[in-house]
């Protein structure tokens, strides 16, 4: 790997993007070498999470490098598009899903693309000096790779088009009372947040988690009808039947009905 760092530490694999002179921006090596790392995490029988960083204090990642990816796109065609449709910026945007949780420690700027990426993480724990933001408009386009779909159904429409057309920038804070991140924790403790919160979901029934994780991304906008469906489909075939039994009967030897 030249322009990613992965580590493990039990069942935690943590991820850092490894391009700090060009703010972890995202070049083909490393859309390649992240492709690579989470279906291979995925597949792992001895990983259940995944941190995603980036290295240095200034950017969790700005995005693609455009330097790369702008000369590329300017002459290919609509059907370029469409034959690119499941191949999402840095591995998770779009196509590929991962069924294992990955949270995003963001430490810094997360940038348009890099954006996108912190929101394709299930849980985002940031620096309170990290910032985020929707620059697109900015050079006359919006984002393409989730960062709408995945905005709308986190914040809602208005502070979605808020954001999306002001182009401002997002503080670690405004993120946090809007609910794009779950914590903000001071700089030096980033990482042993997400370690901690890391270990918590490893000591829960990863076959629930994994059902968490289809039924939460299968309902959001679906109707309410269907979502229910979803839901209880889902939900009730998911699990592990003997820990499920063995919980159950525990929780039934605990409980003593009074007249």
């Amino acid at each position: 790997m030249e322009t990613i760092v992965v580590t493990r530490a039990g069942r935690i694999a943590t991820v850092t993007l490894n391009r700090p002179a060009a703010r972890n921006a995202i070049n083909g090596a490393m859309h390649q070498e992240l492709k690579a790392f989470w279906a291979a995490f995925d597949r792992d029988p001895e990983l259940d999470v995944a941190i995603l960083t980036g290295a240095g204090a200034d950017a969790f990642c700005a995005g693609a490098d455009l330097k790369e990816y702008i000369p590329q796109w300017l002459s290919r065609t609509f059907q370029d598009v469409r034959d690119n449709v499941d191949n999402g910026l840095g591995g998770i945007t779009r196509g590929l899903r991962v069924k294992k949780p990955v949270i995003a420690a963001v430490n810094g700027w997360a940038l348009a693309g890099g954006f996108e990426l912190a929101l394709a993480c299930d849980v985002r724990i940031a620096s309170d000096t990290a910032r985020f933001g929707s620059f697109e408009i900015h050079r006359g386009f919006h984002h393409g790779d989730g960062g709408i779909v995945r905005l709308v159904a986190s914040i809602g429409v208005s502070r979605t088009m808020d954001i999306l057309y002001t182009g401002r920038e997002v503080s670690a804070q405004e993120a946090h009372a809007i609910g794009l991140v779950a914590q903000v924790v001071p700089p030096g403790e980033l990482m042993a947040a997400a370690q901690g919160y890391a270990a918590r979901l490893v000591e829960k029934s990863q076959v629930a988690l994994h059902s968490i994780k289809e039924t939460v991304l299968e309902v959001v906008g679906k109707s309410m009808g269907e979502a229910l469906k979803m839901e209880a489909i889902l939900g009730y075939s998911s699990g592990d039947v003997d820990h499920i039994r063995q919980q159950l009967r525990k929780f039934a030897e605990k409980t003593t009905i009074k007249a």
